[in-house]
Order: C-alpha cells, then structure tokens, then sequence
C-alpha cells in the first residue's frame, strides 16, 4: 500500500510542475533532430514521406496507400532517458474524418523492408479520442487513456492511480487541423505526454519483462483513408548521456596468447575506462540474464566462431536480433565474424554488413601493410602500419557493398594461397581476385544499416600481442565508440598498453561459471 502511495504522490508532484507554463518553455541542452530541408538522418518509404514547407510529411492517397502502419525510423541511435519536443499537424483527407499517427520511442524496428515498428507510442490525431495517450503498437495495447495516471504492475495489470482532469477538457487545448505542440519525458519506468504545455498521461511501467528501457525514435503514419501527418521542430533533450556496450568474451581454444577472448576484452576495457558517459558491461561467455542486452547500446563478441558461435546457441540470436531491432550497434572481432552461411549468414550480413562464409573466405597468417585509410571516424588517429595476424580475409559483403566502408585493406601476397582448396583455406574465388585482379582485400569494415544502426567487422586479433600495437588497437576502439552512436575523438582514442598490461591481462583470472 505504501509503494502504491509513494508512486501515486510522485506521479502527482510532477504532473502538477509539467502543468505549469515554464514547463514548455526552455531549450537548453536540446539538439535539432530535423534539418527542416530534407529527410537527411531519418529512414522510411520514400513514396509515402517526404518534406513539404519545411514538414516532415507522411501522406496515403487513394492511389499509393498503406496497408499496415509504417513508420519513419530516426537513425541517430538509441534512447534511454530525454526528453522529447515537436510540433506535429494532422489531416483527415476523407469523408470519414479519420486520421492517425504517433511518435514510438523506446521502440524496436521489427521489419526493416516495410518499415514496421513496435513499442511505447505517443499518439496523436485528427479525432477526439486518442491524442495524448500512451498506446504500445504491435504490444499491450492501450497503456493509459487520456486523463489517466497509470500503474503498470509487475504482473502486467493497469492500475489507475489518479486523474490528470476530463479527456474533454484536454482535448479541448488540442487544435483539429493546426499545429500542436507536443512532449514526452521518459525517466527510468516513468513517462509522461503532453500537448500544449498540458499533461495528458503520466505512467509509470514496472513490467520488467515488457517495459522497455531504451529504443528507437519513430513518427508514424497509420494505414487506412488518404491523410497527411506534418512534423517539425523536433527536438531531442538526453537526460542521460550514458552509453553501455556490452563485451562477451568466448572461451579460450588456443595455446596461451592466442585466441585469448577474455584477456583481449578486458584490454579493450581499460583502453577505454577514460571515456566520458560510457558504460562497459564485460562478461565471460553469454550473460545468464537477458536483460543485460535489452538496453545495450552496443554490443561486441570476441568469440570462436562457426557453428559454435556463442551467438548461435539456445536463443541467442534471438536476443541479439532484439537488441538491434532496439537500435543496439553490433560489432564482431577475429574468429567471431564467422558463421554458417545457413544459420546466422543472413543475420550477419544484416547487421554487420560482412562475415566469413566458407568455401568463399580465408584464414592465412601474413603481414598486412596498411597504408592509407578512408575519411571516416573509425579511421581517425590512423598512422600507416604493418603486423603479422591471421588476417582473414575475402568476406562475404552487402551486394554492391551497400552501406559498407572498408577501414584497413591490404593485398595479400600469393603465399597466402598455397594451401589446397577448403573451407577455410583456399578456393577458386579468392585466387582469382587476389592473384589475377590484385584486388585489396578488406580485414576491417564498419556499416551503416539502413535504419540507421551500425556494425563492425575486424579480422584481426589471433595473437594477444597485437593490443600493443597503437593503431592496431585504435581502430578497434574508435569501431567500438561509433557503433554505439558516440562521438570519436579528433584523432581517435588514446590509450597506452605495455608489456606489463598484456601479461598482466593474460594472467587475470577467468571467471567461474
């Protein structure tokens, strides 16, 4: 009774100061999620958005409609906690006066070929009924009714807590046809709407298996009757800039100093402990809780690949395609690119936009050179170098390397290929394009998918030894920043190792499972 009176109170308190005047008025610390020009930054059906008099506009005619709700998908990344302002227009183009759209956050892209997305959804249209309240699309359905402070129990019962006023006399500040002004404030399990500086929902979501901590930014345009959904303005305020990558280190498979997973991660992890708001979440083999990937904002394998591919077993592939359906950046290193072309191929080359497939893919040692690099985040801070590694290379790419940039390519010399024709070691595809068209060869590729999410893919890192080398070492750490939609240093990210560091990884104990 106490819990439900503490929730009822808090949701009151700031209700009451989101009611007031002020509460619209500041902009500080908020950035510009819309160029006001183009959809540059946003991704969708291009036949059904556009941007006219300075809107992002979503329309259906008689003639090109929609048959589900379709969406236009932010690519800027995740979202935890923020704050959300626009100003959004709806236009009923038929007789029966029905117009529908809403802003999903939090959400996940559930379908990137028809732009389908499900999860938290501030709603808005041209009728009096549904503005204002908090609906999860493709999931529990109506959280709160307009008017309505809510608590979602534990057990997934809506309880109501309290009155926010009449839907009619909210509705009321709403203007049919014109512009609106509207927010949504996501803090931990609380969220709250409001249109025209008044509060039409205040929720607080405590179904730990449902509710969702952090997701992608959406606008909505809903199937049914022609209409027109306009929105400008919209801003994007974090309330926490914090950025969790999740490492998962596999089990060694190697003599010492090679293969060393967890060694390698918990490096990578020191290199990075210096990083303003960013979180490393490092576990030995696939963590036992799956909540741990629901708010990832990136997550990394250094793993043993192929069919035993930590990914590949139990449901883990399903955790992982949740994750990046939330918008988690996916990042694979050394023997982890490799899957079975019939099961993860297809996922792998969604998300990071490359793996090694056998029969197609090698794995031969040689000293790469490295001598120039591309104009790209990932490469900079990037000096000519050259190592000995098990570099793999010939990877299966995104057709037409659509959304790939490759950051460290090399040609192989011809004594890579002297070993018989095998899964792994040889074969008529790569002989032909390194000894008779002398193509470079890519060992680390970063990608851009098209709702926005990233992946990257580094061959490298057989031998422990490698982290000491600086550039080998900061490729991978400006990989691991961008993936998860942060900014990478003017020349990349600084750090040190020694000797003493890589002994001193090498011998730190391995936790029990």
């Amino acid at each position: 009774m106490k819990s439900i009176m503490k929730t009822k109170n808090a949701l009151c308190a700031l209700a009451f100061a989101l009611s007031l005047p002020w509460a619209q008025g500041a902009e500080q610390g908020f950035r510009s999620l819309f160029n006001g020009r183009d959809l540059s930054g946003w991704a969708g059906n291009p036949s059904l958005w556009s941007v006219r008099d300075g809107a992002i506009t979503g329309q259906t005619t008689a003639d090109y409609p929609t048959r589900q709700n379709t969406f236009l998908v932010w690519k800027g990344g995740r979202v935890r906690d923020f704050e959300l302002r626009f100003r959004y227009r709806i236009l009923p183009n038929n007789e029966r006066g029905f117009a529908n759209s809403g802003l999903q956050y939090r959400s996940s892209l559930l379908d990137r070929e028809n732009w389908v997305v499900g999860g938290y959804q501030a709603d808005f249209e041209a009728g009096d009924r549904f503005s204002g309240i908090l609906y999860e699309e493709r999931g529990r359905g109506i959280l709160a009714d307009r008017g309505q402070m809510t608590w979602i129990q534990p057990d997934g019962k809506i309880r109501v807590v309290g009155s926010l006023g009449a839907s009619k006399e909210i509705q009321s500040v709403i203007k049919p046809k014109d512009w609106n002004d509207y927010t949504v404030i996501a803090r931990g399990n609380h969220l709250t709407h409001v249109i025209n500086s008044r509060v039409t929902v205040d929720v607080v979501d405590d179904q730990a298996n449902k509710a969702s901590k952090s997701g992608i930014l959406a606008f909505q345009l809903h199937a049914g009757p022609p209409m027109t959904v306009q929105i400008k303005d919209v801003r994007l305020r974090e309330l926490s800039k914090t950025r969790k990558v999740v490492f998962i280190a596999g089990h060694g498979s190697h003599s010492r100093g090679a293969h060393e997973h967890w060694a390698g991660l918990l490096l990578l992890k020191k290199c990075l402990a210096n990083v303003p708001d960013l979180e490393i979440s490092l576990h030995y083999l696939w963590p036992k809780d799956p909540s741990v990937l629901q708010d990832a904002d990136a997550i990394v394998i250094y793993a043993d690949g192929g069919a035993g591919h930590p990914a590949l077993q139990g449901d883990h592939l399903k955790q992982l395609a949740a994750a990046i359906a939330r918008g988690a950046g996916f990042g694979c290193i050394h023997y982890a690119v490799e899957v079975p072309k019939n099961h993860g191929g297809n996922e792998f080359l969604d998300w990071l936009g490359g793996y090694f497939e056998t029969y197609w893919s090698v794995n031969p040692f040689w000293e790469a050179q490295f001598k120039s690099f591309p104009n790209h985040p990932v490469a900079r801070g990037l000096k000519p170098f050259k190592i000995l590694d098990e570099w793999y290379y010939h990877m299966r790419f995104q057709p037409g390397m659509k959304g790939v940039t490759p950051i460290l390519s090399a040609l192989p010399p011809p004594s890579t290929l002297k070993r018989r024709d095998g899964p792994h070691e040889n074969n008529p595809y790569v002989r032909k394009e390194v000894l008779e068209q002398k193509k470079p060869q890519h060992v680390m590729w970063v990608y851009e998918r098209p709702d926005g999410g990233r992946g990257f893919g580094f061959t490298g890192g057989h031998s422990h030894k490698n982290w000491a080398e600086d550039n080998f070492r900061k490729a991978v750490l400006n990989a691991i920043l961008w993936i998860a939609h942060m900014d990478v240093p003017p020349n990349g990210v600084a750090s040190k190792v020694t000797e003493k560091d890589i002994e001193e990884t090498l011998n730190a104990p391995i936790p029990k499972r």
